[in-house]
């Protein structure tokens, strides 16, 4: 499982190196092969072990395509993912034209999120971030299945 919050820099050719923490994993679940692709709701990447990818792609690719929000969905996710691979200095090198579509900048956030990570731009991590945190939840506001749940 992949958690928590990770600031990362990204080199002049576009390189992230993956924190130490989660390379044996990485290399473990997936021989170091990740895919990239875009994430429809906000401007940052998402990067998958290629098995959990792989999982992800059947599922996307057995949605009806006359069916105009599925067809959206695989354009934008298929049609962009990109094959990724750990480095033996355990960097990726984040494609520009992926870089370009979540406004990457020197300065990156890597957010765990269980079986994928996010990349997100550290500037808009923190605005985004931080428009989370002040969105009050009022009472009715979550769905019946969170407002069940104790943390």
């Amino acid at each position: 499982m992949f958690r928590g919050a990770n600031k990362v820099t990204l080199d002049a050719k576009g390189r992230v190196a993956m924190p130490a923490r989660y390379r044996d994993t990485l290399v473990e679940r997936s021989e170091g092969r990740l895919v990239a692709t875009v994430d429809r709701s906000d401007k940052c990447l998402l990067l998958y072990p290629l098995p959990d990818w792989e999982e992800i792609e059947r599922k996307l690719m057995r949605l009806p395509t006359l069916n105009p929000q599925a067809r959206r969905l695989q354009r934008l996710m298929v049609g962009h993912a990109t094959d990724l691979e750990l480095d033996s200095h355990g960097r990726v090198l984040v494609p520009p034209k992926l870089r370009e579509y979540a406004g990457l900048s020197r300065q990156a956030m890597l957010i765990g999120q269980g079986s994928r990570f996010e990349l997100w731009d550290e500037q808009h991590w923190n605005e985004r971030r931080d428009e989370w945190l002040q969105a009050g939840d009022e009472p009715g506001e979550l769905p019946a299945e969170l407002e069940q749940l104790s943390l």
